[in-house]
């Protein structure tokens, strides 16, 4: 991922240097696991714990002789314990390290991730509360529906963050996985001892039935999981793109008193943080693809996912955590406006309340459904035509014999709203595992 999205937690999570210590702490513990099963000498186990990190200058150079990654790092590595070098490596085989490391590499970065999205969710769920009864125009197809409020908009975003998380946290567990079983996955030449220390040593399961590799369903689902976690920011993204446009002016992200909108437009104020989430979403819809092209390898293993999950998995890991990042302190600047949400309101000219007045229709004048449709409708494409307000359309209607006060409650947000305390009672019990 390029720097501009690169955050300095994930970045470090998925460097070089740190891959490379992962690699040798896997390469370690099976020594120490050889130790333990009286094969292998205690001192090779202490050699090899204090043996330096891996020059990654050296283990490139080396990777130009061997035109094989991990052969290099078993070359410079073991030349570098003190004694007992020829146990570095001794019965893996390359993926045994590959993919173990990187299920302690995709644990970390889970991780970090589920903590983005709980701080995601805890400034969306106190803005809920906040704007609790700050009412709107609720929009179906872009076009005015019934009256809503922006807390229960931003309660809709909750809940669907606490599902990404739930998500997130199985897929975490899926990943969390590594295997020490050899070429072929039969333990030939390692007993699954082995791979039971260097496991539970590095916190993470076991792989139960390994080809050469763990299998890469586990790597499509977290991808899956990442792009759906983009899928939902991009849904927040979008609502405030639309709220922020020109004609409506309802919500607008943060706007520095030293930034500018645009090169040449002094006006602008642009929603342009929604749209890099809205962009990166894009990108981890890709990557989930890429993932998924992953799964089906050749017999017990071929090479094809390796030069995909070089770029694929860090740089979602990466995007995603930018795009968090970003969505939160979006969300918790974001500027609403009340007012121009009422005045929006007001615009309707009543309209937004139709349904009540069809349903009273029928309870207090004993119309049938059709008939209140009908009457409710008629006055409703007069008031789009002519600009008129509904509830003084329907008041010289001879056909409505509601009373003044029946209509006027009609027409009224506290009734429109009155049962969405049902919605924050659940937002308040609402937590993340």
């Amino acid at each position: 991922m390029i720097p501009r999205y690169s955050l300095p937690e994930m970045s470090a999570i998925w460097s070089e240097a740190h891959k490379l210590e992962v690699w040798k702490e896997v390469e370690v513990l099976a020594v120490e696991a050889w130790v333990a099963a009286g094969v292998a000498p205690l001192e090779a186990a202490e050699a090899a714990r204090a043996a330096p990190e891996v020059d990654p200058v050296a283990w490139k150079q080396r990777e130009e002789a061997t035109n094989h990654d991990v052969a290099a790092f078993v070359d410079v590595l073991a030349e570098s314990v003190a004694v007992g070098g020829e146990w570095i490596h001794y019965g893996l085989t390359s993926s045994d390290v590959l993919d173990t490391a990187q299920g302690v590499v995709m644990r970390d970065a889970a991780d970090l991730l589920l903590g983005r999205v709980a701080d995601l969710f805890a400034v969306v769920k106190r803005r809920a509360f906040e704007h609790r009864d700050t009412a709107m125009i609720g929009r179906t197809h872009g076009i005015w529906a019934e009256p809503t409020s922006f807390g229960l908009k931003l309660a809709t975003w909750a809940f669907e963050i606490a599902r990404d998380h739930a998500r997130l946290r199985r897929a975490r567990e899926t990943v969390a996985i590594g295997k020490v079983s050899g070429a072929v996955g039969t333990y030939a030449h390692t007993p699954p001892a082995i791979e039971t220390y260097v496991c539970e040593r590095l916190d993470i399961g076991i792989e139960p039935a390994s080809t050469q590799i763990t299998h890469r369903d586990r790597h499509a689902e977290l991808l899956s999981t990442l792009a759906l976690i983009g899928s939902s920011l991009e849904r927040f993204a979008t609502e405030i793109r639309h709220l922020q446009r020109s004609e409506v002016r309802e919500v607008r992200e943060s706007f520095g008193t030293t930034q500018k909108g645009s090169s040449s437009m002094p006006h602008k104020r642009n929603p342009i943080a929604s749209e890099n989430v809205t962009g990166l979403a894009r990108l981890l819809r890709a990557y989930a693809g890429a993932g998924l092209e992953d799964v089906a390898l050749w017999h017990e293993r071929d090479i094809s996912h390796s030069s995909v999950e070089r770029v694929v998995l860090p740089d979602a890991c990466l995007a995603l955590d930018f795009a968090l990042v970003r969505m939160t302190k979006l969300i918790d600047n974001l500027v609403v406006d009340a007012d121009r949400m009422a005045a929006n309101l007001e615009s309707t000219r009543g309209m937004v309340f139709s349904q009540a007045v069809l349903l009273d229709l029928i309870e207090h004048q004993g119309l049938s459904r059709d008939d209140a449709y009908r009457i409710v409708q008629r006055n409703a494409m007069t008031a789009w035509d002519t600009g008129a307000r509904l509830q003084d359309l329907l008041a010289a209607d001879d056909d409505v014999t509601l009373s003044t006060e029946q209509l006027a409650d009609c027409f009224s947000t506290t009734r429109a709203l009155r049962n969405t305390g049902a919605v924050f009672t659940r937002l308040e019990a609402a937590h993340l595992a």
